[in-house]
């Protein structure tokens, strides 16, 4: 492939040295580069695409690194590491040890600002340029957020405090008409009339230059666009926060970025740019469907995206799903709820059957749990459907606003436990201490398909909030029952028992698994003879089978995969100590640490989470415990 324009880019610097006349010829080389990358290594595709041209011109115009650009999201910002020196690590993306799939203050200086989460772009760069302020630096600060990403109240809290802030700052809205799943909410549709408002940028521009030749026109003109611009473009609101409204403007068109950028880059005061992009640009299969291409894996990029020939395992978003429609047929109090995250959590066929009962609020978390309060309050039962992750961002409204009044809401928190690529931002590691200390909350850990489907339907017979958690991908494969029976509410089983339980005095280890974890601590018990509870409940904890557990045995070791610290192995050690009993304890799970991408598989290995692992833990910590099965019994590795 013929890169001589990218190949001599090995940061802005060289960039900056290149003609203008050139940019166009090295925006269609870095656009190939970026197709044959993406479909060699997996992930994020449309999006990056689609800023190829504004990733050019904004590093061409500005000075960076000095100059600060803040990506929102940062799904699309591989144009950007390719010009900031890491062309070359492209191959390693999202892989362990690699570059990430998102900006990375650690992983270069021109990451400016480390993001993965939505609508935070605003807030992170005005706090920059009023750094800049106070340090007396004559630095820029310039957030580029997405249409789907503004429909977050961050991103307003932000501009309510930047317009009246005093600093120089750049907000450009790319706006490609598409988040992951296609935007929704009376903002979006605002901004859609912006079609229009071509007409009037172009007719503006053209007047313009025709009546600078005649004063006291120009003049009358420019009172004129006063008056009647808030009337044929989206200026209106953004000037209302106090930012000088530029645009629309073609974001792949460098011969407009670039000028423009310019001028703007000399403005003082808040700024707010607003360009128009495709969402994958120059790829017909991308364009045609931005969502499929959103985030694939190893594709032909002279064939496509190819759906497997053999069929593939059920994930657990599928089993959501189908247990999602099967319910909403059987209550007609159901409804779901999902923040912008529809294909991801798995309701798109709830969306095609129950169009009525299907609630998208856009890229506001917050928004969605208290939105699911107030339909509880009113006899209705909603099934919120969001990532681990991002529940965190409703963290207030789940407990002021559902948990203080004990309504009846299920979330089913997709994304719980490692998530492989996409890292530490999108890790849930955490849901199971954040939930259980809140009050009138119940939290669910299925250990394969059936068992999830199963305890959704548990969770949905309660009258007071339940998280149901479970991880992306598939399980074990486990056959799934088409009923809509639940398992029983808080209540979990003994898995195995080993050999020499019935002994009158306490021996031997046993193993509490909470979630899909369970099976590797199957595999292991094997080798050391260990009994295995599933406890299926984080809380409340089936402290009667603990309790029964622990009289039969001589140390415990629970197993998670989320957060050690305050996790469900805490909880078994405060149930314990509330029950006066004591035995050695040993608590597996992720431990006090960031988890960086990287295979799923690996990174549980390295977390001490495989089937090895867990062996090989419970054999340091009780060895001498392990060491007296029979020896007909032991297994030589």
């Amino acid at each position: 492939m013929a890169m001589a324009l990218l190949e001599t880019i090995n940061d802005p610097a060289d960039l900056r040295k290149l003609p203008r006349a050139q940019l166009q010829a090295l925006a269609g080389e870095l656009r190939a580069f970026v197709l044959d990358s993406v479909s060699r290594t997996g992930g994020h595709l449309s999006s990056n695409l689609g800023t190829v041209e504004l990733t050019i011109a904004l590093h061409y115009v500005f000075n960076t690194p000095y100059d600060r650009l803040v990506w929102d999201v940062g799904h699309q910002t591989y144009p950007h590491k390719i010009l900031t020196g890491r062309r070359e690590r492209m191959g390693t993306l999202r892989q362990l040890g690699g570059l990430s799939g998102f900006p990375q203050r650690s992983e270069s200086e021109y990451d400016a600002f480390g993001t993965a989460h939505s609508s935070t772009s605003i807030s992170a760069a005005l706090g920059m340029a009023l750094a800049a302020k106070h340090k007396g630096e004559n630095r820029k600060a310039v957030a580029i957020i997405g249409d789907g990403a503004m429909s977050a109240g961050m991103a307003f809290e932000a501009l309510n405090n930047a317009g009246v802030a005093e600093c120089d700052l750049l907000v450009i809205l790319n706006d490609n008409d598409m988040s992951i799943s296609p935007p929704v909410g009376a903002l979006n549709r605002y901004l859609a009339r912006l079609l229009s408002g071509q007409f009037y940028a172009a007719t503006k521009n053209v007047g313009k230059n025709v009546l600078k030749v005649a004063p006291p026109l120009f003049e009358l003109a420019k009172r004129f666009e006063e008056h009647a611009k808030g009337m044929i473009v989206p200026a209106t609101l953004f000037e209302k926060f106090g930012f000088n409204y530029i645009g629309p403007i073609d974001g792949h068109d460098l011969d407009s970025l670039v000028p423009t950028l310019e001028n703007i880059k000399h403005l003082k005061g808040p700024q707010f740019l607003h360009v128009v992009t495709r969402k994958g640009q120059g790829y017909k299969l991308a364009e045609a469907d931005p969502v499929a291409y959103h985030g694939p894996g190893k594709f032909d990029p002279a064939v496509g995206i190819v759906p497997p020939t053999t069929p593939t395992r059920q994930t657990f978003t599928h089993v959501f799903g189908d247990w999602l429609c099967d319910m909403a047929a059987k209550d007609p109090r159901l409804v779901g709820i999902t923040p912008a995250m529809r294909e991801g959590s798995g309701l798109v066929e709830f969306e095609k059957l129950f169009p009525d009962r299907y609630y998208d609020v856009g890229i506001a978390e917050q928004h969605a749990v208290t939105f699911a309060a107030g339909l509880a309050c009113e006899g209705l039962k909603p099934v919120v459907a969001i990532y681990s992750t991002f529940l965190q961002r409703g963290y207030d409204q789940l407990v002021h606003d559902v948990a203080l009044q004990n309504l009846p809401v299920v979330f089913a928190l997709d994304r719980a436990g490692l998530v492989g690529a996409d890292g530490a931002t999108h890790a849930g590691a955490y849901d199971i201490p954040y939930l259980r200390c809140i009050p009138n909350m119940s939290i669910a850990c299925p250990a394969d398909e059936n068992e999830c489907r199963k305890l959704l339907s548990a969770a949905f017979g309660q009258d007071h909030p339940v998280a149901v958690r479970y991880p992306r991908g598939a399980g074990v494969g486990a056959a799934i029952e088409r009923g809509l029976q639940p398992l029983p509410f808080g209540k979990g089983e003994v898995r195995r028992s080993r050999i020499g339980a019935a002994e009158n005095a306490p021996r031997g280890v046993a193993i509490l698994a909470f979630g899909t974890l369970l099976y590797p601590a199957l595999a292991a018990a094997e080798r050391l003879n260990a009994t295995v509870v599933n406890m299926r409940w984080a809380k409340p904890l089936d402290t009667e089978l603990l309790l029964e557990v622990a009289a039969r045995h001589e140390a415990l070791v629970t197993l998670e995969e989320g957060a050690v610290m305050g996790g469900a192995g805490s909880a078994v050690g405060e149930a314990l100590q509330w029950a006066g009993v004591v035995r050695p304890l040993l608590h597996l799970g992720l431990r006090d640490e960031f988890i960086e991408h990287g295979d799923p598989a690996r990174l549980l290995a390295l977390q001490g989470l495989d089937v090895a692992g867990i062996e090989a833990s419970i054999r340091q910590r009780f060895g001498d415990l392990v060491d007296r099965m029979p020896p007909a019994l032991k297994i030589v590795g």
